[in-house]
């Protein structure tokens, strides 16, 4: 079995270190503090390290931290006195939805009782990590083959507990959208059922009902998909050339198609998940897909069934959008032994490219310590590097250097990140041995 992992690691979650001030900006043993001396802090020049503490007051020496180095420059200093306590909190993961487009096809049946068989498992992965997921499945409803339009089609019957019921009826996480799904038009219908466009509205042979509201707006989006054979593009072209003077369906069109004409026929296309119509809904979304690929090189190269037959196509398509957003993908010539590690694998991205909330709540103080909103510090720390970021009044005072503000001034309960600072958390969290850390009892940084 052949699994290619366009990935990084894991993300890691993450620890909000707080320290208050006791009642004055200089606590000492009279606050009922022990003096476990800077060496017990579990402050080091990288932050946070093997005697990270919660819960528990710790004096300094009296120094503030670094005024005369950038928020990018800055380190966390193990002498600064006013960091008088540290509370430890998580960070917590926003949402996923994990939307799988399965090709029914009749040769996609060994493909499908995979699907059907291990889509329960699948979830469980996600759910185990407690992330907040839903899966919306986009295909036939149906168990074995079935007949559609005077056509033979495979259908897809996801059972419970995922789905709600043993009919292959929707659950509390898992939505069904039923489209048939051709073989070379994977693309096309995603973008014209995801725009409910002409010829893709619940009526047409080729299209759905709506699913966009299905699609939570906090919520990083993952998409899964499943066939043996390519979507037709106007550069890669199969069947009919396309219309001259439409816009061409290119291996990048799920992104970045403008929307109009569909070039191979007479109905109309959604703009791609990347334009402006859909901002920022799929910003940071994933493309996955088990299909005929055979080369890690050529993408031209059609995988090999052990019996010699081959798929028709090698899927050149889903190979650029694998390779673009960081997916993973596997070849269904391997058959059985593709889809165990197929699904542990795109569920391992799913965690890992979930978002934080970098909306942070301030936990309450230890017993005896009062909290004041003059004295925060909110540093991204790394396993090599502790970085200041400066304190803004608002969002609106928010720029390309970042920063952070309160979710209330006068009465704060929320450390909130701007949005490059948010980003720069997003990557810098995703690696071992990282954290978002509030110092407070600090004069805060301004920039």
């Amino acid at each position: 079995m052949r699994l290619a992992v366009f990935a990084t690691s894991l993300a890691a979650m993450s620890t909000l270190v707080v320290a208050c001030a006791a009642g004055n900006r200089n606590p000492t043993r009279d606050t009922g503090v022990t003096d476990t001396g800077a060496g017990d802090t579990g402050i080091g020049d990288g932050g946070m390290g093997d005697g990270d503490i919660a819960d528990t007051a710790v004096p300094f020496d009296s120094r503030p931290p670094p005024r005369d180095v950038g928020p990018r420059d800055a380190r966390l200093d193990p002498d600064a006195a006013c960091a008088s306590a540290v509370v430890a909190a998580t960070v917590e993961r926003l949402p996923v939805d994990i939307i799988w487009v399965v090709d029914n096809s009749v040769s996609m049946e060994p493909a499908i009782t995979e699907v059907n068989a291990g889509l329960n498992n699948f979830a469980a992965l996600i759910g185990a990590s407690g992330i907040d997921y839903r899966v919306i499945m986009l295909a036939l409803r149906g168990s074995g083959r079935i007949t559609v339009g005077g056509r033979d089609r495979f259908g897809v019957c996801i059972p419970a507990p995922l789905a709600g019921d043993a009919s292959c009826g929707d659950g509390p996480r898992f939505f069904q959208v039923e489209v048939d799904i051709r073989s070379t038009q994977p693309i096309e219908q995603i973008l014209g059922t995801l725009g409910q466009t002409t010829g893709y509205l619940a009526t047409d042979d080729r299209g759905s009902d709506p699913w966009l509201p299905l699609l939570r707006a906090d919520a990083t989006k993952t998409l899964v998909v499943v066939t043996d054979d390519n979507s037709r593009t106007c550069d890669l072209p199969r069947g009919s050339p396309c219309n001259a003077g439409d816009p061409p369906l290119t291996t990048s069109s799920l992104e970045d198609f403008p929307g109009g004409p569909n070039p191979f026929n007479s109905r109309e296309l959604g703009p791609g998940l990347l334009s402006a119509t859909y901002a920022p809904l799929f910003d940071g979304y994933t493309f996955n897909a088990l299909y005929g690929w055979g080369s890690e090189t050529d993408p031209s190269v059609t995988c090999t069934y052990p019996g010699g037959s081959r798929p028709p196509a090698s899927g050149q398509t889903y190979t650029e959008l694998v390779r673009r957003t960081g997916g993973v993908r596997a070849q269904i010539c391997d058959g059985s032994a593709a889809w165990g590690p197929f699904f542990d694998a795109v569920a391992t991205a799913v965690t890992r490219t979930s978002r934080i909330d970098c909306n942070v709540t301030i936990p309450p103080p230890p017993a005896g310590m009062t909290f004041d909103p003059a004295l925060v510090n909110v540093i991204v720390r790394s396993s090599a590097d502790a970085t200041y970021l400066p304190k803004r009044v608002d969002a609106s005072a928010c720029d390309v250097m970042g920063g952070w503000y309160y979710d209330d001034p006068t009465a704060p309960t929320q450390v909130i990140l701007c949005p490059t600072s948010c980003d720069a958390a997003q990557a810098t969290l995703a690696e071992p041995d990282t954290g978002l850390d509030v110092q407070l009892g600090c004069a805060s940084l301004l920039i």
